[in-house]
């Protein structure tokens, strides 16, 4: 039987952050949903001292509210430093963070570098950790459809991105934390492969939203120019179970 422990989930009411709570509490640990709305600030350190008291574990799955490149890098710094700085006064044993896979290729685009940053300070700790590194989600192709709109024209890439399911970055992010520290990176993705153009067809087309999308080898995923390495993971990566499809099929947003 599985020990209970202690788990505090930094950015515990978000996409991920909830999805993690859910499952952690499903095997019966005991889980706090860190938030501001639960009296826990990672920016400022208000609360942390309380939430970590007695915890074995720590995950931070906080998104910084702004890709702004000095707004993120403030963000993940502020954070970064308090929440670290509080685990390790605390003897939290394990520090799991979700960052992106690719980060260091796609430093054009300053949140990135923010990224980056946030995973030195994790590695100059000194705290054990395990950094889960995801591919882009599902969730968000809508907004990168959008953000590559204009009227009614979609110009997209054609370079190859391995999206998957926020279910199964959750479950990563569960595993990894109930697993010993790396003290390295676990890449996750996707079980498909698809080039951005035809990725975004597919989800426009399963909205039957009719824009119309163009092939363009110069169109840049929110500033950065892509190639077929830019969003997708190395080998050895752990392949999450949910296509395209069958989320297409369960999704509620629009």
């Amino acid at each position: 039987m599985e020990a209970i422990l202690k788990i505090v989930v930094i950015g515990g009411s978000g996409l991920i952050g909830s999805k993690v709570v859910a499952r952690l509490r499903q095997r019966a640990h005991e889980v706090l949903a860190a938030s501001p709305s639960t009296g826990v600030n990672a920016v400022t350190g208000e609360g942390l001292k309380e939430a970590f008291a007695g915890a074995q574990i720590v995950i931070d799955v906080a998104n910084s509210p702004s890709f702004e490149t000095g707004a993120a890098l403030a963000f993940f710094e502020a954070s970064g430093r308090n929440v670290l700085a509080a685990e390790k006064a605390a003897g939290v044993k394990l520090h799991v963070a979700l960052s992106g896979v690719g980060t260091e290729r796609l430093l054009a685009f300053g949140y990135f570098g923010a990224k980056l940053g946030q995973e030195g300070l994790i590695k100059n700790s000194g705290q054990p950790y395990t950094i889960v590194r995801a591919t882009q989600f599902f969730e968000f192709v809508g907004g990168i459809a959008q953000e590559a709109t204009q009227g009614q024209t979609v110009r997209a890439s054609s370079a190859r991105i391995q999206p998957m399911a926020a279910e199964d970055v959750a479950a990563a992010v569960v595993d990894a934390a109930l697993a010993a520290p790396v003290n390295g990176m676990n890449e996750v993705a996707g079980p498909e492969s698809f080039q951005m153009d035809q990725l975004i067809r597919k989800y426009l087309s399963a909205k039957n939203d009719r824009k119309d999308v163009i092939t363009d080898p110069a169109a840049r995923y929110f500033g950065i120019k892509l190639n077929d390495r830019s969003l997708t993971p190395d080998a050895g990566a752990r392949i999450g179970t949910i296509t395209f499809d069958e989320w297409l099929a369960h999704d509620q947003t629009t």
